[in-house]
């Protein structure tokens, strides 16, 4: 079952958690995947994940990131797909459409094992669901009723796991 954006979007307005390095206590590290253009809905899960105990990594609140994309750019994005535990694809109309999404994931493919990527699909106003393209190849994290969000193995709906047991 996607998540639905307009849960992100509220889910954002709880307070952005802004972290320029990823943290190492313990907690899954992630790089959130995504469009600019979804930037609310980015912050919104950032903060659901991080109230889960993870610590998401999001380009644009870097400080140290290019101002404009360049080579310097890309190699940053690199090393930080790279470092993180796990690399996440937020799936909207805006991330299938993007430029540097489909790039990102394509260089997570070849440097993290498969277990290590994840899609969260998402369901815009009018039901339509975003991300089903990669259902079948990475595992995707989705509401789990009360217990929040889990992270169910590729292709499947049962069998999850909760992200803050991760």
């Amino acid at each position: 079952m996607p998540i639905l954006q307009s849960e992100l979007i509220r889910a954002s307005s709880r307070g952005t958690i802004r972290k320029s390095a990823l943290a190492r206590t313990g907690q899954p590290t992630a790089f959130l995947c995504h469009s600019h253009m979804d930037s609310a809905m980015a912050e919104g899960l950032q903060t659901m994940l991080h109230e889960a105990g993870w610590e998401v990594y999001i380009d644009w609140q870097d400080a140290d990131m290019p101002a404009s994309p360049n080579r310097s750019t890309a190699s940053r994005i690199q090393n930080r797909i790279v470092s993180a535990d796990w690399f996440l694809f937020l799936a909207t109309v805006n991330s299938t459409a993007s430029k540097w999404c489909p790039w990102e994931i394509g260089y997570a493919d070849g440097k993290k094992p498969a277990g290590r990527i994840a899609v969260i699909p998402t369901a815009d106003a009018s039901g339509r669901h975003h991300g089903n393209e990669y259902l079948q190849l990475y595992p995707q994290i989705t509401p789990a009723g009360v217990g929040g969000l889990a992270l169910f193995p590729a292709g499947q709906s049962s069998g999850g796991n909760f992200v803050r047991n991760l």
